[in-house]
């Protein structure tokens, strides 16, 4: 169980469904009139129902009630019983700083050590891990490991993810207001409510959502498969603007020919996904903007 899709909290239309993506002859249209603020603000509600149904001014209030019961050991987490409640917060705060991008266990360590002086060895950042995803807070990404027509080695290590951009952003002890002021910050955040969505959507017909970077540098935000091996590529974009969008069409452009489409068939669909688009559309070069208030499973 997840929280709440932007779909399923009434925020977004409705009108582009992934699944019909899968089908060469789908005519892709539909709009959304989320701004940049709207965004901000469904980044810092999350998904939790009763954020949903009471729209409270205070939207991360939520997501902050429950990291604190889960950091103070309250409530019926019986994994929760032994480890150290400096040393967890630590940890969440570094992961909501790599939200969104892959990092190694030894990453976390360092990064934890220089950014709160707390020392943690591998084997327990290791067992503090398994106790979040156990608890379902941590909602990681793995990479997906195609056939290349090169012989580029694949970078294997899962992108960070929580179950919900709410609890990144309550993570940083930070506000819709602050994603608005820190705009890379604000990216990497709408990714991981992005992800999120792609992940409830493609699960809801029995497919898998995974990652791609290579060690040359390139990258596909989500691939999106399906258990008869068809498979999309996503590229995730806050904003909408015309460079930002060509750069993003490019990019999986160059992804798809990178593809041995001899031993894996070739993508169903290539989309941009962006937070403030207006319209869905295919672009001449036959890839899919959509904004992320159309989609739904």
């Amino acid at each position: 169980m997840r929280p709440m899709s932007l779909y399923e909290s009434g925020d977004s239309s409705g009108e582009v469904s992934l699944k019909m993506l899968f089908d060469e002859e789908y005519d892709v249209s539909g709009s959304s009139d989320l701004k940049l603020e709207d965004v901000a603000y469904l980044c810092a509600r999350g998904g939790w129902p009763e954020s949903v149904v009471k729209k409270p001014s205070n939207p991360t209030r939520i997501a902050r009630e429950y990291l604190e019961a889960i950091t103070n050991r309250e409530g019926s987490f019986e994994e929760l019983e032994y480890y150290s409640v400096g040393r967890m917060r630590a940890l969440l705060r570094s992961l909501a700083r790599g939200v969104s991008e892959p990092a190694r266990l030894s990453t976390l360590v360092r990064d934890i050590a220089e950014g709160t002086g707390a020392t943690l060895s591998d084997v327990t950042v290791a067992n503090y891990i398994a106790i979040l995803e156990k608890i379902h807070i941590i909602d990681d990404i793995e990479a997906w490991c195609p056939q290349l027509r090169s012989k580029t080695e694949i970078r294997t290590a899962k992108k960070r993810n929580l179950v919900d951009p709410s609890l990144v952003v309550a993570s940083l002890y930070a506000s819709e207001y602050d994603l608005l002021n820190d705009f890379r910050s604000f990216g990497l955040i709408f990714e991981s409510l992005a992800l999120r969505d792609l992940k409830v959507y493609i699960e809801a017909f029995e497919g898998d959502l995974k990652y791609y970077r290579d060690k040359n540098g390139l990258e596909c935000d989500a691939i999106v498969h399906t258990v008869d091996g068809k498979w999309g590529a996503v590229e995730i974009k806050l904003g909408d603007g015309v460079d930002v969008i060509n750069e993003a069409a490019k990019t999986l452009l160059k992804f798809e020919s990178a593809v041995n489409t001899e031993k894996k068939q070739k993508p169903s669909f290539l989309m941009v996904l962006s937070g403030t688009a207006k319209l869905a559309y295919r672009r001449k070069d036959g890839v899919y903007v959509v904004p992320i208030g159309c989609l739904k499973p």
